[in-house]
């Protein structure tokens, strides 16, 4: 007897099979016909995948647009400054209640990993008291994964070095940083240098922002690489946006590229805001804003997409997507073969699951019992269709049900139902 069966759906792989769920857990993967359970999804046709994963994202701005006011200019600077008059106006109460409206649209799309950071730049550390009550709020059904971030600069703040190990102490879980924000480039890898001996003493991640910014001789992923290899964090260790790696010289790129492989530096470019926020100095030809995704997977780079913002200070729209998120990474990063769209669709799940360090997670027996399903056949036809989620299931029980997407049509001799999924030569 199983708590739950998804019967006949099919796998990113291409396989179709049954899946039985017993205690939280994926108990089964095999034909199933006559096994009773307390609930059957019939997925026969549709896709079923591991939940989607966020690696990147920043929670406690997030469904704040238009507070204070709107980012007028667009750019990242402004959303800095925009997000420091936000934070001397928020409360406590205003964060957690965004932040669980957020993680209500994430439920119901699937999205079911979350890496957040969270600002420390802020003595009150408000933002870290309000997302810790978060994550054990939401700890039922998304992983929420909290990085200390110290958004103004880790030496460039007067007090964020102080602050950010009260918030590793308060028990946040990744430590964070932004060298390109310091004052010089020297401080940047200073900075650097200081973080990583920090997560190595407490044996913890890194996430840092990484050159975020379209100055080729912002070189800190080089430094990050390096600490990464001497402190033995390979691995456990992020580069977020780097972006700059978008201007640099190709001969300093075929030095740098295999540097990263041989730290397994995990890379983390966010697709729908780099686009919106490089470039803006540029006319034209207009640099796309994205790092050289390609380039970092031919090298055995472990890459996943990542959102960043949703209606907050650098960003107007989002919806809680990742194959949003993908979708933009693909035309972006012009991964149109079916390969590479492939990929796209294992960047917002498997690969991003590999850089958050997730424990029992994928479809296998054993694995935790998280799963979508999709009103798609393929991860392809999902990463067009934006598909929508039939069921989503977290950690055995189904927690969000969405209609087909078919539409009705009243057209004379046509048919009366349409359906956007398509089977080639159908």
């Amino acid at each position: 007897m199983f708590d739950l069966i998804v019967k006949g759906g099919t796998l990113p792989d291409g396989t179709v099979t049954d899946i039985g769920i017993s205690c939280g857990k994926i108990a089964a993967m095999a034909p199933l016909d006559g096994a009773e359970a307390g609930r059957v999804l019939e997925a026969s046709g549709d896709l079923v995948s591991p939940p989607f994963v966020d690696p990147h994202f920043h929670m406690d701005a997030t469904l704040s647009y238009g507070i204070p006011r709107i980012n007028a200019s667009g750019t990242l600077l402004e959303g800095i400054g925009l997000w420091g008059e936000l934070k001397q106006v928020m409360t406590q109460e205003d964060v957690v209640a965004r932040a669980l409206a957020y993680c209500d649209w994430a439920a119901s799309m699937g999205l079911l990993a979350i890496r957040s950071h969270v600002d420390t730049c802020d003595d009150r550390l408000l933002g870290v008291e309000a997302l810790l009550h978060v994550r054990e709020t939401v700890k039922d059904y998304i992983d929420l994964q909290l990085v200390a971030f110290p958004q103004d600069g880790f030496y460039r703040d007067p007090t964020a070095r102080e602050n950010t190990i009260r918030a590793l102490d308060m028990g946040v879980d990744v430590v964070g940083g932004i060298p390109h924000f310091e004052r010089t480039m020297a401080d940047g890898a200073a900075s650097v240098r200081e973080l990583c001996e920090l997560a190595a003493q407490r044996g913890l991640q890194v996430d840092m922002h990484c050159d975020e910014t379209d100055d080729p001789n912002s070189r800190h992923i080089e430094t990050l690489a390096f600490e990464t290899t001497r402190l033995g964090l390979e691995g456990r260790v992020a580069g977020s946006h780097l972006t700059s790696m978008h201007s640099m010289d190709n001969y300093y790129v075929s030095k740098l590229l295999p540097l990263m492989a041989e730290a397994e530096i995990n890379a983390i470019p966010n697709p729908l805001i780099n686009i919106v926020l490089q470039g803006r100095h540029d006319t034209f030809p207009k640099r796309r804003g994205l790092t050289r995704v390609k380039e970092m997977l031919a090298m055995g780079i472990n890459v996943g997409w990542g959102q960043d913002c949703v209606l907050d200070p650098w960003y107007s729209l989002g919806t809680a997507d990742m194959l949003d998120v993908a979708f933009m990474g693909l035309h972006v990063a012009q991964m149109t073969s079916p390969e590479e769209m492939h990929t796209c669709f294992e960047m917002v799940t498997r690969n991003n699951a590999r850089t958050m360090g997730l424990a029992d997670y994928g479809l296998h027996v054993g694995a935790d019992a998280s799963l979508v399903v999709l009103d798609a056949g393929s991860p392809v036809e999902a990463l067009r269709l934006r598909a929508p989620r039939l069921w989503v299931v977290a950690k055995g029980k189904v927690i969000s049900e969405t209609p087909r997407a078919d539409a009705r049509l009243n057209l004379a001799g046509r048919p009366d139902r349409v359906s956007r999924r398509h089977q080639p030569g159908s």
